[in-house]
């Protein structure tokens, strides 16, 4: 991977200090660009980036189809293509091996969005009797009040709460910084956990402004709010899928039910592109029907 190893470097560089992307996104791109590099180790291919054709980058991407699923070849082929795209920009090449390389159809598949109930019956279910229970609820209450990314939630500080205004400050995608609302009952279950249980932990150096914070007084991980969720989810017999990300899919879909326009909601989402909003939100046609009924001028 030796000749490979200075071009990839030097477009980590390049996505995180000049397009700003988040350390989580770049990892993905690596991850795509060493899966062409084990596919040459593979198949003894001594080839650096700025000289592979594109019957080699063809072969690999048939070799893949018979492995990964459409969306997952899809984002292979994406990542391939900014990498190749960065190396003309950077003249190390002429052209874009992937240039000709169609990324397969596949669906938005939208996550399951959970009813105001069932999200009720999911807090509810959080037993406050355990060291962790005020906290997990206040988590709960924050990822759906306030929309958040499970990344956003973790990396939330107490400096970031500005609750006399009824905003949060939240650091986003490619270090993007956003005010969020944030409702009354969602500031009431912070303020209960940090003065009944955040202020009895051994706060480890560092972590004194992290506002949710694990037993050990450290920064929550994100495979932590997985498990948190998941196990409510059992806990209350709910037969569908869920992760963080669906109470964030869920506040944006019941501010939209319940009439919020989609510049607010991508706004208090973080979206670079309403595009994005629209897609990501799932847009109810009763919803727009009744918004023709009342607004259009010839109903």
């Amino acid at each position: 991977m030796s000749n490979w190893s200075s071009y990839i470097k030097s477009f980590q560089s390049y996505l995180r200090i000049e397009r700003g992307l988040s350390k989580n996104t770049i990892d993905n791109y690596t991850l795509d660009i060493e899966k062409i590099v084990a596919y040459l180790d593979e198949k003894s291919i001594h080839v650096d980036p700025v000289k592979i054709s594109e019957e080699v980058v063809q072969q690999f991407i048939y070799e893949i189809s018979k492995a990964v699923n459409p969306r997952s070849q899809a984002r292979i082929i994406s990542g391939l293509r900014s990498f190749f795209s960065y190396l003309i920009f950077e003249d190390y090449r002429n052209d874009n091996p992937m240039e000709l390389i169609e990324i397969p159809k596949v669906g938005r598949k939208l996550p399951d969005t959970l009813s105001m109930s069932e999200i009720d019956s999911l807090i509810e279910a959080v037993d406050l009797s355990s060291n962790e229970g005020e906290r997990n609820r206040a988590i709960l209450e924050t990822l759906y009040g306030c929309g958040l990314r499970v990344s956003e939630l973790i990396s939330l500080k107490i400096s970031d709460l500005f609750f006399e205004e009824g905003f949060i400050k939240v650091s986003g995608k490619g270090d993007k910084q956003r005010f969020v609302p944030i409702g009354n009952l969602t500031q009431k279950y912070i303020e209960i956990y940090k003065n009944s249980m955040r202020i009895h932990l051994p706060i480890q150096k560092g972590h004194e402004d992290t506002l949710f914070l694990n037993r050990r007084g450290r920064q929550l991980t994100r495979a932590m709010i997985f498990v948190i969720i998941k196990d409510l989810a059992v806990k209350i017999g709910l037969h569908k899928i869920i992760s963080p990300h669906t109470f964030r899919h869920s506040f944006a879909t019941h501010l939209l039910e319940n009439g919020a326009d989609l510049r607010s909601i991508q706004l208090m989402l973080g979206h670079e592109s309403i595009t994005t909003t629209e897609i990501y939100v799932h847009l109810d046609r009763r919803h727009l029907t009744e918004v023709i009924n009342a607004f259009h001028p010839r109903k």
